[in-house]
């Protein structure tokens, strides 16, 4: 940032010192900074990335895949808790990949333990989701899948 740049040299220092030295951070009139270009929030933010340089600001990444164990959809059973991606929703449900080349349909019936009038409430496309397979029929190659939490249970 050319904001910073300035800030490491109206202290008298490069940028490497100036992100090392909590010292200097914390003596920076962030008010003098302050632009029709940059806000305060934004320099608030600068600052407290100059305190902890490195750190990614984004949330945790969580990694996602599928169950290695399966690979085809003869090897889902129904019962099976599977992790899976929500590829389409419609008005009727939305479909899931769960890494056997067919994605799977969960009914807008089996979304929730409650009614879902819109399944646009209760998910995203890529979104990840747990489902449990309802049944499988593989001449037809039709998955049906359960979001509901009773389907854990039983």
């Amino acid at each position: 940032y050319p904001i910073v740049k300035k800030m490491a040299a109206d202290a008298g220092l490069g940028m490497e010192d100036l992100m090392s030295n909590a010292f200097e951070i914390k003596k920076i009139k962030l008010t003098y900074y302050v632009s029709d270009i940059v806000g305060m929030p934004t320099l608030k933010d600068i600052v407290k990335e100059l305190a902890s340089p490195g750190r990614d600001p984004r949330k945790e990444f969580q990694a996602f895949s599928f169950d290695d164990t399966i690979h085809d959809i003869k090897d889902l059973v129904p019962g099976m808790r599977v992790p899976g991606i929500v590829t389409n929703v419609t008005a009727f449900g939305a479909f899931v990949d769960i890494g056997v080349h067919q994605d799977g349909l969960v009914h807008i019936s089996q979304m929730a333990d409650r009614f879902v009038k819109d399944p646009n409430e209760i998910v995203l496309v890529r979104q990840t989701i747990m489902a449990t397979i309802l049944e499988v029929d593989v001449k037809r190659k039709r998955i049906s899948l359960s979001m509901k939490e009773k389907e854990i249970l039983s």
